[in-house]
């Protein structure tokens, strides 16, 4: 049995930083468009392979981590990627993870394949050229905002300087035709070698076999990968178990157990409310339209669920459910977020899909079990005719009618793709029309009450 399977069990009463962003990183996979739980399998096929080098307790830390938060910033390139490719960017992301970029043919074939899908001819040409004149410079663009970004989430999340360069090189390349630096062997930090490695077996795993996965880690040795890590990783996946575990239901568990001992950090208030913080800026980073939404909405939250006269915990814990209530959006793909004109039933159906994805996230931990439904149903409405449950003013709890009120009055005075920001006297008059069908009354007196101080 390997070491990693023999780490204690972290009991509820201990919970782990590491079991908050395993949850939480489920967000983060529907962000690329990955099948759910490949943050964990990452870290499940990474952490065997530091092993097996014999990384000492502190760098595999810093590995474990770097694993996790790999994709930290995935969502602040996604309205870009939008825009140059025109189509579904979590569809663009996910298969590009499946291209050998050093291949130049295997490249052409994706972007004829992912550019401009359902457009014009026209459109699609124009598009095509585009990214053949300018595609170098695009793509480093393109990893050097994710990969920074997500560099930054993980400083502010607390963790060391090691993990933050992980995620940052993650995209270099053994043979220094990566991006965004172009660094080359020994310059790339071990745990981001590992780390790229790790995420090509899991994509080829989820979508092929494990022959496939051998093969193109054979393949890309001495070019995208560390000859070392390769090796390490073919010893590491004969080991028993090691295949059966990326289909574990229970993963999340493992990779709860295997993280090193002597860097598992206990979470306390403060680090919730950091922890909630970083993923709702990576949330609103999604779409221009929706930068600063969740901060907006936490801090008209805190304002009402306070000129309620609700305790100073429950307006922290409130606050916390309005910072992650969009957390779900990460699912949407910009064409629809960002979509100038009306939305079709398709794409409808996609936007109301947010809502139920917030709850699957959120329920993942039993810290955030209740906070799950009260932050995801903050688009249900007392006449019943809301989403996703479509449920009436019995079943909507007090918590879920302030973050609605919240929610609907930034939604109105922020800028949207096919209108401008809405003037706050308007914005209310508009509430108003709305008044105990859509909106509790006393919400919305509740939030008039707290403008003023919010300095409107």
């Amino acid at each position: 049995m390997s070491p990693l399977d023999m780490q204690p069990a972290v009991t509820a009463q201990e919970l782990s930083l590491s079991a908050i962003i395993g949850s939480l990183s489920y967000a983060l996979d529907l962000t690329e468009g990955l099948p759910a739980g490949h943050s964990l399998r990452c870290c499940w096929v990474g952490m065997h392979v530091g092993e097996r080098m014999g990384m000492n307790s502190e760098a595999l830390s810093h590995l474990y981590y770097t694993l996790l938060l790999k994709d930290a910033g995935c969502s602040s390139n996604a309205a870009r990627l939008f825009e140059l490719y025109g189509t579904d960017d979590r569809q663009v992301k996910r298969d590009f993870k499946l291209v050998d970029t050093d291949s130049l043919m295997r490249l052409g074939r994706f972007v004829m394949s992912h550019v401009g899908v359902g457009k014009s001819l026209h459109e699609r040409v124009s598009r095509i050229l585009n990214l053949a004149q300018n595609g170098e410079q695009f793509a480093t663009e393109l990893i050097a905002t994710r990969c920074e970004r997500g560099a930054h989430i993980s400083i502010q999340l607390g963790f060391d300087k090691e993990v933050a360069a992980g995620i940052r090189c993650l995209d270099e390349h053994w043979n220094g035709r990566g991006k965004p630096a172009r660094l080359s062997g020994a310059e790339i930090p071990l745990a981001s070698r590992i780390a790229l490695l790790s995420q090509v077996v899991e994509v080829f795993h989820s979508a092929a076999d494990r022959a496939h996965v051998l093969a193109e880690v054979r393949q890309r040795s001495g070019s995208w990968f560390d000859p070392a890590v390769v090796e390490a990783f073919l010893e590491a996946q004969q080991q028993p178990g090691f295949w059966e575990g990326l289909n574990d239901a229970d993963l999340q568990q493992r990779i709860e157990r295997i993280e090193p001992a002597s860097k598992v950090v206990r979470i306390d208030e403060q680090r919730l409310d950091t922890i909630a913080e970083a993923f709702a800026q990576v949330v609103d980073a999604k779409s221009h339209y929706t930068y600063g939404h969740s901060a907006r909405v936490a801090i008209y939250t805190e304002a009402v669920a306070t000129a309620f006269g609700l305790p100073r915990e429950r307006v922290r814990w409130l606050r916390r459910g309005a910072l992650l209530h969009d957390i779900g959006k990460l699912g949407v793909s910009n064409a629809v977020l960002d979509k100038p004109g009306k939305l079709d039933a398709d794409e409808w159906e996609q936007v109301k899909a947010h809502a139920a994805y917030s709850e699957q996230i959120l329920s993942r931990l039993d810290i955030f079990s209740e906070l799950a439904f009260v932050a995801a149903a903050h688009h249900e409405r007392l006449d019943g005719k809301g989403y996703p449950r479509g449920i009436a003013a019995d079943r909507i709890p007090l918590d879920t009618r302030i973050i609605t009120v919240a929610d609907i009055f930034d939604a109105i005075t922020a800028e949207r793709p096919y209108r401008g920001p809405i003037p706050v006297p308007d914005a209310i008059a508009m509430m108003e029309k709305e008044r105990d069908a859509a909106i509790d009354g006393a919400c919305l007196d509740a939030l008039k009450q707290a403008l003023p101080g919010l300095g409107f």
